[in-house]
Formats: structure tokens, C-alpha cells, sequence
């Protein structure tokens, strides 16, 4: 793998492990919904995690990361339609998503 693909990859294992860190073990919605700032960060490593995968199918279209593609497609979404943004849809992503992203990231790393 290309260092620069591997460089895009480690970008976003930093953005996921981030996410973590800010919601620490506690992970509750309803503060997660009452925090501007919170929601704000979370939300600005999603797109950084976004624009690092589309970076690496730049360099490879062929990067076998399931729905790569939505990850792109939500990255843009959080930047361009920043008005409507839903904290559910996003907490879903934290909750469901982010576990199976981090571990194939992982797995390439």
C-alpha cells in the first residue's frame, strides 16, 4: 500500500479515536445533543474523516473500506448542508459505524 494512502488511513484512525476521547466512557446522547461544542468537534472530525477516505480512493478506487463511499457522501453533507445536520443521524454513525470503520482501518494499518 502507498504511503500517502496508508498517511490518509492513520488521518482518519486519529479523527475516530478523537471522537472517542471527546465523548470519554460516559457516551450520552442527551449531553451529546445539550453540547454546541461537543457537537461542533464531533462533527468536524467526521468531515476530516471524510475528505481523508475520499483522498485515499482517490489514490486507489479499489480500497476495500465497506461504504467508503457514504463516508464521503456524509463528510459532505456535514459541510454543505450544515443547516441541516441531524444529531440522531450523526449519533448513529458514532454508534453503529464508527466501531467497524475503526477496526478496518485498523486491520489495513
Amino acid at each position: 500500500m502507498k504511503r500517502e494512502i496508508k498517511k490518509h488511513l492513520y488521518d482518519i484512525k486519529i479523527s475516530i479515536d478523537s471522537i472517542y476521547e471527546y465523548l470519554g466512557d460516559k457516551r450520552d446522547f442527551l449531553e451529546y445533543q445539550n453540547n454546541k461544542l461537543l457537537r461542533r468537534a464531533i462533527e468536524r472530525e467526521i468531515e476530516i474523516i471524510g475528505e481523508a477516505m475520499n483522498r485515499a480512493l482517490n489514490e486507489d478506487p479499489d480500497l476495500e473500506i465497506e461504504n467508503a463511499r457514504k463516508i464521503v457522501d456524509t463528510r459532505n453533507w456535514v459541510i454543505h448542508g450544515y443547516d441541516k445536520v441531524d444529531d440522531v443521524i450523526i449519533w448513529g454513525i458514532i454508534s453503529k459505524h464508527l466501531p467497524k470503520l475503526k477496526e478496518e482501518i485498523e486491520a489495513y494499518l
